[in-house]
């Protein structure tokens, strides 16, 4: 990229958010600084500063860029397996995906290590809008309640975002295998769907 050609507020944003996600995957959230996200986009920290305000400006706007991000993935893994195009454990893997090689789980807990919790607001309302539009589009005869749709969502991704923390280390020290905690909420999910389609 020519860091000489004018960007207007949009590309720049996009691009820096694709960067700092880039150094989340690649070295881990404290890695994301706006003087490293300038670097890599050939910008300088000022000029980031214009437009996220502050480091924990870049956080927030990072964590709202994964969570459509990743939203919009499950969501279409979601709407495939409805249509019998996709399974449950898509879903799971898609979900923990998110959580672990994404970076969304280490980018959470180094948010809340660091007091900027409300950093976390986009990515649990975006996944609240993803439950209710999933549970909207469902006839009525099939949602097994909304209040259990919730529960699922709760389990998933309370279950990813552990997975991603320590699933590692807990599964080893236990001798069980890595993607126990996968087939864990993969089968959650098969009850639910086996629940919904008696």
């Amino acid at each position: 990229m020519d860091p000489r050609r004018r960007l207007n507020p949009d590309e720049l944003r996009h691009q820096a958010l694709e960067a700092a996600r880039a150094l989340l995957i690649e070295a881990g959230p404290q890695a994301v600084t706006l003087k490293a996200v300038g670097a890599r986009i050939g910008r300088t920290h000022a000029n980031l500063l214009h437009h996220f305000g502050s480091a924990a400006g870049l956080q927030k706007a990072l964590a709202a860029y994964l969570a459509r991000t990743v939203c919009g993935t499950i969501r279409q893994a979601v709407t495939d397996s409805r249509a019998g195009l996709g399974s449950p454990r898509e879903v799971v893997d898609l979900t923990f995906d998110a959580f672990d090689r994404e970076g969304a789980g280490a980018l959470a807990g180094w948010m809340l290590l660091t007091g900027n919790e409300d950093a976390l607001d986009p990515i649990v309302e975006t996944i609240h809008e993803l439950v209710d539009e999933i549970s909207s589009t469902q006839e009525a005869s099939h949602v097994p309640g909304i209040a259990a749709v919730h529960e699922e969502t709760l389990h998933l991704v309370l279950l990813a975002m552990g997975d991603a923390m320590m699933g590692g280390a807990l599964a080893k020290s236990l001798g069980l295998p890595r993607d126990t905690a996968r087939r864990r909420a993969e089968a959650i999910l098969d009850a639910s769907v086996a629940s919904v389609s008696v």
